[in-house]
């Protein structure tokens, strides 16, 4: 890993910020490259004066996008059971993760790809369901995009104000994950409780017709 990191440092130094685009989508694509590490490394690098802060969180937002959509390619090509086969051979991968991002999806749609480019461990699973169920590209790249902005700017600016110790910001992601998770489950919650509200009100109109 460490000379994966070395690699990824002389890439974003040598051709500047669309050298984050190229890292990020190799991330996107290969997750044992984890964004904790990977953003905030183009945050430092930022900070040191090889490229703007800005150009780094547009050509990562741009890099994600490439490669969610292969993710999603890869997806609707495959199905589901060849793309958990040839993902349980990779290393550092497995099956489960791609299975619980396939039920995940199934059951929360778009929140599903806009929340989950914001949960380490999800992130670039999420893209594979939407593939596989066919969800109409441009709502998956709008919402992808919107997500991935997001995460981006969040872990390239802890690493361009930390310099560096931006290897700290590795370990804060997963105080942010528990926070995503728990905003996911009360908004799930809070939808749930709606939809129950709306069924008993339109089986009350019907009982009195």
């Amino acid at each position: 890993m460490t000379a994966v990191l070395e690699w990824v440092v002389e890439l974003m130094r040598t051709i500047g910020a669309p050298g984050v685009g190229v890292a990020t989508a190799l991330e996107t694509v290969f997750p044992p490259l984890p964004s904790e590490v990977v953003l905030p490394l183009a945050g430092y690098t930022a900070s040191l004066g090889h490229y703007g802060l800005v150009p780094a969180v547009l050509w990562a937002t741009a890099g994600s996008l490439v490669g969610a959509v292969a993710l999603y390619g890869l997806g609707a090509a495959w199905g589901q059971e060849r793309v958990c086969a040839v993902v349980d051979r990779i290393p550092l991968m497995a099956a489960g993760d791609v299975e619980r991002a396939i039920d995940w999806f199934g059951r929360h749609g778009r929140t599903a790809v806009l929340v989950g480019r914001l949960v380490p461990g999800v992130r670039s699973f999420i893209s594979i369901p939407a593939g596989i169920e066919r969800m109409p590209i441009l709502v998956f790249a709008l919402f992808t995009t919107i997500g991935s902005l997001l995460w981006n700017a969040l872990l390239i600016g802890a690493g361009h104000q930390l310099g560096r110790r931006w290897h700290h910001v590795e370990g804060y992601v997963g105080s942010v994950g528990t926070v995503v998770w728990v905003a996911l489950f009360l908004l799930l919650l809070s939808l749930a409780i709606r939809r129950v509200r709306r069924r008993r009100r339109q089986a009350a109109v019907t009982d009195e017709r």
